[in-house]
């Protein structure tokens, strides 16, 4: 593989637990039931509402096994995003301390990392007035690159008009939304075979960018720009299934345009498992939709991210340049 200069490679989906937000969970989060033990000399582990992550590797929260590790991958730049159980779950008042953790840890990344390291804010969204707040304090802030979001706040989709003046917000900020799953979809069916994961991850996604073009999100604010994880999850591959919907439905003719009409109103990163399904998001959307991302470090990720674009028989260079930082440096403004 060529050789790529500095900031060439930029991975979009790239997950940080810092030591003070783990640490904050396990001082106060068990009344809310979210813990976090560092029992295990594997790395600590988060353990919600009886549900446990695996131990959490050095990668997850030391920068220079980090780096190390993104040195090992071609990768040049990380932006770090929360991920599972994000700050949702608990008291306004420990939400709101819990993203100021996790933010202010990703703004002293970028300080020692310049080069290196971007955050993507969480904000406490289910207290609109503290996720306000919390957006107006961290935004300013060179580390801070976009705004990191769950595809739904806890029982409340993102289509609910209390999250109307963020979005507005965020908009005249001009930065992007990256969203991610949380809870998932019936997820006692999805139980067994890690069927959370598998089904439920990217059915999210498809849920989310429904209620965001049927809600109308996205043509009140016509400059916001979502990026949706694991590729659009189902979502692209559901597009026909909607837009047909649109055409037949009574529940649906509210919206003025067919909704295949907003795929590219989202950013979807590489994370298939399928090169075919892969090539099939790009034929869709078009490269200049597509970021790399790799989904650092969980076992679902990508171990040689770049390659999965380099090494992609239907990618001109040009294209290749495209999905590997041209589109991410417009998202986060680099």
């Amino acid at each position: 593989m060529k050789k790529r200069n500095k900031m060439e490679t930029i991975d979009i989906h790239a997950h940080f637990y810092p030591e003070s937000y783990l640490n904050l969970i396990a001082e106060e989060g068990a009344q809310f039931g979210v813990s976090c033990s560092f029992q295990n000399l594997d790395g600590p582990v988060i353990n919600v509402e009886g549900v446990k992550t695996p131990a959490l590797e050095r990668r997850y929260y030391d920068l220079e096994t980090r780096l190390a590790s993104m040195d090992e991958q071609g990768v040049n730049i990380h932006a770090l995003s929360l991920t599972q159980p994000m700050v949702y779950w608990a008291s306004d008042d420990l939400s709101r301390r819990l993203s100021e953790a996790y933010n202010d840890a990703c703004i002293v990344a970028h300080e020692h990392y310049p080069e290196r390291l971007l955050g993507l804010a969480i904000l406490p969204m289910q207290n609109p007035k503290m996720a306000m707040e919390e957006l107006k304090r961290v935004a300013s802030q060179t580390g801070i690159r976009g705004i990191y979001m769950a595809t739904r706040i806890l029982d409340k989709e993102l289509s609910d008009p209390m999250f109307f003046p963020i979005y507005e917000a965020i908009e005249h900020m001009g930065l992007t939304i990256f969203l991610h799953p949380v809870k998932v979809v019936d997820p006692h069916r999805l139980k067994q075979f890690y069927l959370t994961n598998l089904i439920g991850n990217p059915t999210e996604s498809a849920i989310a960018a429904s209620h965001l073009i049927f809600g109308k999100v996205l043509d009140r604010f016509s400059k916001l720009t979502f990026c949706l994880p694991h590729a659009g999850g189902t979502f692209p591959y559901l597009i026909g299934r909607i837009t047909h919907g649109w055409g037949v439905r009574e529940e649906c003719r509210h919206l003025k345009i067919p909704p295949v009409e907003y795929l590219r109103r989202f950013y979807y990163d590489t994370i298939t498992h399928s090169q075919p399904a892969l090539e099939y998001l790009i034929s869709l959307v078009g490269p200049d939709r597509v970021v790399l991302g790799s989904d650092f470090c969980f076992d679902m990720s990508y171990v040689r991210p770049v390659e999965i674009v380099t090494e992609h028989a239907g990618l001109n260079e040009s294209d290749q340049s495209l999905i590997l930082n041209g589109n991410a440096k417009r998202l986060l403004g680099i």
